[in-house]
């Protein structure tokens, strides 16, 4: 961070400041109580930043308004990224939807945005995510739950039946790189097939391999260069011919949801973006011509004010990486823009209506920290997909944060809060730090490779469950007013509908019906460019407008680059 030396830019006269630290030594001492001056130094936040009782402006005294804070819609951007922010333009409402067959997910998503969603946020099952057909043995006993399955260019066409794509704004949970070569391939073959130009194509794709090579889990698994290299394979295409689309959205949510504090979540996110950068630069762009498409995906816990302050945060660093480090002069490359989702695994089984509040309050501060979209947890998702009604409420406690609270009204409300100011800084202070450590160890391929981050998740998992299990960190319902049944459960839970069966149904007629040898032929190319270094993203669009499938196109994938094992834990 840089020196502050310039008392006249800061905040507060150094008359003043003097004279609170005076006062604040006179109340600390004269005021409290000896038993509340011993709990000095025993408050902390869960990313392990301390908190102390009270903050005053001398908590702040070396911040620069101007500098540090600024107005919203310009730098360093901690305010917003938009001069008005949401009274321009509310947040999206962008509920993930996801189960059973494409047709299935089809009704749902018609239904939320019936009901007020004013984006679309499409998850996949685990064998779709994956990358396996659904008649694949891998796929056995998971098709069609947790997610929709998606198999081929007619599922996604089913998918989207009677949805014009050309006016909504469609989040495309592929997760990996590998499938986010294919899937949205998928998107842009059914577009291209209604008339609907790649131009006016709005919507993001994740794309981080740190999903693949980390945080998920599968029977096989492509080697952290290779899936690192097919992420900006997606960027390097997608921003040349759809620009309107994000085509990365790093994956915070997922790191967090795995086992991390909110500083490693940020960091590595930021770390895996100044990767990107530094490729796609070798590769002969410029930072201008990708940056202002990257994004970011954030989980919001529980600590209510260092979620906020950590939104606030990733905007300053950001900002000043893409100025500083890499010269960027767009200042759309400078916004850092994010898409929240509530903790998921906040959420408790044991009276589960506790978790329209938990997710209410995180989303509230979503908010507070200026997102982009948000989609809030239904109060039922530690069962099963959310029920119509459980979709609902998610819904509806978004539109009372839009219409009923105020928030929306003003920019960043708790700015100039010396306890959010204070938590600001030593947050932007400790991403820095983080992401210079993952710096100095050869960047984030390599602490991948190495079994690094592996580690970093299992060290925190063991703790963070120590924690609840003795009590320590309290969970209402679970190990603080334990509920009376463990079992209890006052709510409906959601029944997946049958999908296996109309799936394998549908490769089988997929199969017979296509082209074998249009299919075969473009299945060649993809394995030979598999090997050429060239961008990989045109074949595999070529492939699945030809009805290639992608549990085809990954077996490719496989076969071509090889697998990867995880790290052993040291």
């Amino acid at each position: 961070m840089p020196g502050k030396t310039d008392k006249e830019a800061c905040l507060f006269s150094e008359a003043n400041v003097r004279k609170i630290e005076t006062d604040y030594e006179d109340w600390h001492k004269n005021r409290l109580r000896e038993e509340d001056r011993q709990l000095d130094g025993k408050y902390f936040t869960p990313s392990g930043i301390p908190v102390k009782l009270i903050y005053s402006p001398a908590d702040i005294k070396d911040i620069r308004y101007s500098e540090d804070v600024g107005f919203s819609g310009q730098p360093p951007f901690v305010r917003g990224v938009y001069p008005n922010m949401y009274r321009g333009r509310l947040f999206t409402v962008r509920q993930l939807a996801g189960l059973g067959a494409p047709e299935d997910c089809n009704q749902r998503v018609k239904y939320l945005l019936k009901h007020g969603a004013t984006g679309i946020n499409i998850l996949f099952d685990l064998p779709t995510i994956r990358g396996y057909d659904s008649d694949d043995p891998e796929a056995e006993g998971n098709v069609g739950y947790c997610g929709a399955a998606v198999d081929s260019i007619d599922d996604m066409d089913t998918f989207f039946a009677d949805i014009d794509l050309g006016s909504i704004s469609t989040s495309i949970v592929t997760h990996l790189p590998s499938t986010s070569l294919v899937i949205p391939g998928m998107y842009f073959g059914v577009a291209e097939k209604r008339g609907t130009p790649l131009q006016k194509l709005a919507g993001t794709c994740q794309n981080d391999f740190i999903m693949e090579t980390c945080v998920g889990s599968a029977p096989e698994i492509l080697p952290p260069p290779v899936s690192f290299k097919m992420q900006c394979d997606v960027i390097e295409w997608i921003v040349k011919h759809a620009p309107r689309w994000n085509p990365v959205s790093y994956n915070g949510y997922n790191l967090r949801e795995a086992g991390t504090d909110a500083v490693t979540e940020v960091g590595v996110a930021i770390a895996n973006a100044i990767a990107t950068a530094e490729e796609l630069i070798n590769r002969g762009l410029k930072i201008d011509d990708f940056a202002p498409r990257m994004s970011f995906f954030w989980d919001l816990h529980n600590d209510f004010f260092e979620e906020i302050a950590k939104c606030r945060a990733s905007r300053k660093v950001w900002y000043k990486l893409m100025t500083e480090r890499f010269g960027a002069r767009n200042e759309n490359s400078m916004r850092m823009r994010f898409h929240v989702q509530t903790a998921g695994v906040t959420l408790t089984a044991t009276e589960p209506l506790n978790n329209i509040v938990r997710s209410g309050i995180q989303g509230l501060a979503a908010v507070l920290g200026g997102c982009q979209s948000l989609h809030i947890d239904s109060y039922d998702e530690a069962y099963s997909a959310p029920t119509e009604e459980a979709a609902l409420v998610s819904i509806r406690t978004q539109q009372i944060i839009q219409q009923e609270t105020g928030v929306v009204n003003t920019v960043d409300p708790l700015a100039g809060s010396y306890y959010v100011e204070s938590l600001t800084e030593e947050m932007t202070h400790r991403i820095f730090q983080f992401i210079q450590k993952i710096e100095d160890m050869g960047g984030l391929v390599t602490a991948v490779e190495n079994g690094w981050l592996h580690r970093e998740i299992s060290k925190y998992n063991h703790t963070h469950q120590k924690q609840i299990e003795t009590g320590e960190r309290k969970v209402v319902g679970v190990n603080y007013m334990k509920a009376e049944s463990e079992a209890a459960c006052p709510i409906e839970v959601f029944e997946y509908p049958e999908t296996y069966s109309r799936q394998k149904a549908r490769l089988e007629k997929l199969r017979k019906t296509r082209n074998k040898e249009k299919v075969k032929s473009c299945l060649e190319e993809l394995r030979a460019k598999c090997h050429s270094g060239d961008n990989l993203f045109p074949y595999c669009l070529e492939a699945v407008k030809n009805h290639a499938t992608l549990g085809e196109i990954e077996e490719a994938f496989r076969e071509e680059f090889g697998l990867w094992s995880f790290p052993l834990m040291g």
